[in-house]
Order: C-alpha cells, then sequence, then structure tokens
C-alpha cells in the first residue's frame, strides 16, 4: 500500500523574509510529482481497475415507501412507456412525469391548471385522475365554490400528445339529472360503452355517501338515470362520527370508486367509513362484464374489507386507491395513501404508497396486509 505524501511531511527552509528559496520548492515538487506518478501507475496496473472503473453504478433493486411525502388520492396512468401520476393539492392539478413509477421522488413535475379565483370550481381541488380517452387526454377532478356543499365534479381536455404539453380545455362540469353533491369521479369503459362512477349524496344534506354509476355518451357527458351501485350497510363501513360542529355528528361513507377488469369479471374497490377514522379501509364490488350494469343485481359486494390499517406495519387508515401495470404488464400494483400514525385524519400526513397484488382463483384481487414503511420491496418489473 501506498500512503499519500503530505506538505507536513516536508521541511522547508525559509529565507530570512519568511519565504522558502525558489530553488527548494521545485526541488520538492518534482518529489511530490515524482511520488504521484509512481502511485497513480501502480494503481492504473492492478488486476481488474480497468473494468472496475468503466462498470456503471448499479441502480438499486428495491425501493421503500412512502413514494413521495405526503399526497393523498394517488392516481396514475401508463402511456408511451411513461406513467402520469397526480394527487390531491387541494389549490391545482399537478402532474408527475416517469418512467419508474417507484422513483417518483425524483421525478418532474408540472402545475398544468390552476382554477379561477371565484366560481363553481374555484376551490378545494380534489381527487383528480388523468385518463387517455379517444386519443385525447381528460383530467376529471371535483371542486367547489367555497363550502363543501358545492362540491361538484368537473372535466379538463388536453389533445397534446404529452399532457404535460398542450392546453387544457375546459369541458364543463359533469352531472346527472340529479345534480348533487358529488366527488371522487372515474371513468371505464366495458364492451364499447363508457361509464361514470363517482361518489355522492342521495339528497342535499350531509349524512351519508353513496356510490354511483351512469353511462355517458361521450367523456364529458353523462346520458341516461343512475344506479346506486353501494351504500354503507355493513359496520366497518360506518364508522364516521364526527366532532366538527358544522358537520352532522355522524357520516356513512362509501367513496374513491375504481374499476379494474380481470378475466371477465369487473371489480370495483372504494373506500368505506369516514377517511377522519382509523376504520378508513377498502371494500369490494364484483360484476360479470356481460351483465347490465345498470342493474342492482348485477353487483355482488364483498362482506368484509379487501385491505385495511395494520397497527403493526404503522400503516394507518389506507385508502382511496387506483391500479397500475408494471412496465413490462406482468405485474399489477395497487397505489393508495395512508397515514404512519393513528389520529392523523385527512389532512396532509397522508402520502402514497404502493405493493403489488395478486389474484385469487375466483377472479378477486388478493392484496394482502399492507407494507410497513421504509420496508424493501422489489421495484416494478420491466422499470428502468
Amino acid at each position: 500500500m501506498f500512503s499519500r505524501p503530505t506538505f507536513n511531511s516536508l521541511v522547508i527552509r525559509r529565507s530570512p523574509q519568511g519565504y522558502p528559496p525558489r530553488r527548494t520548492l521545485d526541488k520538492h515538487w518534482k518529489m511530490l510529482s515524482s511520488c504521484w506518478l509512481l502511485c497513480l501507475a501502480l494503481l492504473l496496473a492492478a488486476p481488474g481497475f480497468a473494468q472496475q472503473a468503466a462498470k456503471p453504478a448499479a441502480t438499486a433493486a428495491t425501493f421503500t415507501n412512502p413514494l413521495l411525502p405526503s399526497g393523498a388520492d394517488p392516481w396514475s396512468i401508463y402511456h408511451d412507456g411513461y406513467y402520469y401520476y397526480t394527487h390531491t393539492t387541494g389549490r391545482n392539478l399537478t402532474l408527475w412525469k416517469t418512467k419508474s413509477l417507484s422513483q417518483l421522488k425524483t421525478a418532474p413535475s408540472k402545475v398544468v391548471w390552476t382554477p379561477p379565483a371565484s366560481g363553481p370550481n374555484s376551490h378545494d381541488i380534489w381527487a383528480p385522475e388523468l385518463h387517455r380517452l379517444n386519443d385525447k387526454w381528460y383530467l376529471y377532478y371535483a371542486a367547489d365554490a367555497g363550502t363543501n356543499q358545492t362540491h361538484r365534479l368537473w372535466v379538463l381536455e388536453n389533445n397534446s400528445p404529452d399532457p404535460l404539453q398542450g392546453t387544457w380545455t375546459d369541458r364543463g362540469q359533469i352531472t346527472d339529472a340529479a345534480n348533487r353533491w358529488a366527488i371522487d369521479g372515474s371513468v371505464f369503459e366495458n364492451k364499447g360503452q363508457l361509464y361514470f362512477v363517482w361518489s355522492g349524496w342521495e339528497g342535499d344534506v350531509n349524512g351519508r355517501q353513496n356510490i354511483y354509476l351512469a353511462p355517458m355518451s361521450n367523456p364529458w357527458t353523462i346520458t341516461g338515470p343512475s344506479l346506486k351501485v353501494s351504500t354503507p350497510v355493513f359496520a366497518w363501513e360506518r364508522q364516521g362520527d364526527t366532532s366538527n360542529p358544522a358537520d352532522p355528528p355522524h357520516i356513512d361513507v362509501n367513496e374513491g370508486p375504481e374499476v379494474i377488469r380481470h378475466g371477465n369479471k369487473l371489480v370495483l374497490v372504494y373506500s368505506a367509513s369516514g377517511c377522519w377514522t382509523e376504520s378508513y379501509a377498502l371494500g369490494m364490488l364484483t360484476a360479470s362484464v356481460d351483465s347490465d350494469l345498470l342493474q342492482p343485481g348485477s353487483w355482488t359486494k364483498s362482506p368484509v374489507p379487501v385491505f385495511q390499517q395494520d397497527a403493526q406495519a404503522r400503516v394507518y387508515a389506507p385508502g382511496h386507491n387506483s391500479f397500475f401495470k408494471s412496465p413490462d404488464g406482468t405485474q399489477d400494483w395497487i397505489l393508495y395513501h395512508a397515514n404512519d400514525e393513528p389520529g392523523q385524519g385527512c389532512g396532509r400526513f397522508r402520502s402514497p404508497r404502493a405493493q403489488p397484488f395478486t389474484w385469487n382463483a375466483d377472479g378477486s384481487p388478493n392484496f394482502q396486509r399492507p407494507l410497513a414503511r421504509d420496508q424493501q420491496i422489489p421495484r416494478p418489473s420491466g422499470e428502468q
């Protein structure tokens, strides 16, 4: 081994004026240069040095949750080699773009829409979803005029191939004939028919949120009557006591509906109970792709939650999920938000998390238990 020579190991005579003579300095610099050249030559000649120097830095094969420090109602879509991600900011619509969703922390983002200063869609921008329909981009979101009672659903359209570019055009409010309180809108297609699904009130007063489904004639227009697909009936769906004097003393909640297809089955996963409680969990309804989706008997509800909190893993109030596939299409993943501690409610502590899931023999998803924060998780197959 060779140690690096230091200036402290050299004795340099100083002139009466305090500066070393020029010839003395030249002599010592030649000594230093010779020593460094010798060290460098021996290092380059060492076996395997060239191969090690040329080897690129290894890419981490795992990631940990959360994907971002905070962000509720996470959503992603994969298109032309990129994931486009969004979540509730409350004040605008922001999109992230990345080839590797597990590396979301390093992905660039852009505010693509800012609400007007006033009006019916000016406040409380919630639960955005980005969809690719008929070769155009659509951003669905919930917003209000400054009070919760005025929450409704809206959509923007963009012709650009890249949703972070181009111009977003306001396509207005999406509503059925009742035009009541509504949040958490999503779309899906089955057998050539486009459907809109959302969470809403049956009347004009807060107290219970149901899941509704209606056919669409285009990405911004509901046509025909809506069906109440789900209402809170089980005890685990009805944990919703409140302490805010402005709210009812208790609210039953079904919200955040998302539909995924597997084989000949449609699976509608929704969030149940109040997000301000630790009981917030995921429920499930299933229907055959061949059934009339607007008939109540077509949907079967699971009597138990399919994904819920795990105190041992420090994952509390998991909910408002979406789904994505790995880049190579071989794996299914669930994307959801959760809290790290009990009592953190529906605020800024919620953070987006992802984990893979499999399918049961009956065609239903098997989400297993939430994975603990900071647990090493193999990255989605095919990620770069």
